[in-house]
């Protein structure tokens, strides 16, 4: 139904799996100002609220004091200097993270025009599994996956065939 609505295999995957994991009757916190993807997730039937576009780094009033059912973190990690203070600060009880993996052939991401589209960590998926196990997350379930792009050439034949996202649904350890 909304094919044509996303730009690029990733949107779909991820689409696929928070609805997997989670029911539209279960309110969602999207970390991150509304984007592409909470928009798709709005006109699905997900009953989403974003954050307002405060530096989570240094602010997680926000987090600390919404009590969703879920929480997604699609592509906002990566942007964070400290992950660790915002994945301890969430009250809900179900996370769904998805990440660009650190690729052997590529550097981190590096806007030179906008000083905040910038990636500080390209995880591979152990150090992401190790940091949710040390803010109180079990992995539920997880997967790879791959996004090529349209282009000719050795690196975006690497991209076809290594998988460059990582996607999570875990929940809290009581």
């Amino acid at each position: 139904m909304y094919e044509k609505t996303f730009p690029n295999k990733r949107f779909k995957h991820t689409l696929e799996f928070l609805q997997k994991h989670v029911s539209k009757s279960e309110t969602i916190l999207d970390l991150g100002v509304e984007n592409p993807f909470s928009k798709i997730m709005k006109a699905e039937g997900f009953q989403v609220k974003n954050t307002t576009g405060e530096d989570l780094d240094t602010n997680q009033n926000g987090i600390a004091s919404e009590k969703q059912d879920v929480v997604t973190a699609f592509e906002i990690f990566e942007h964070l200097l400290n992950p660790f203070t915002i994945l301890s600060s969430i009250k809900s009880d179900k996370l769904l993270i998805s990440i660009p993996l650190r690729l052997w052939f590529s550097s981190a991401y590096r806007s030179k025009t906008d000083m905040w589209d910038r990636h500080y960590h390209e995880f591979e998926d152990w150090q992401l599994d190790w940091l949710l196990e040390k803010t109180g997350w079990k992995i539920i379930d997880r997967e790879k996956f791959t996004h090529p792009v349209k282009k000719i050439g050795f690196r975006p034949f690497l991209r076809l065939i290594t998988p460059r996202y990582y996607i999570v649904y875990a929940e809290k350890v009581k």
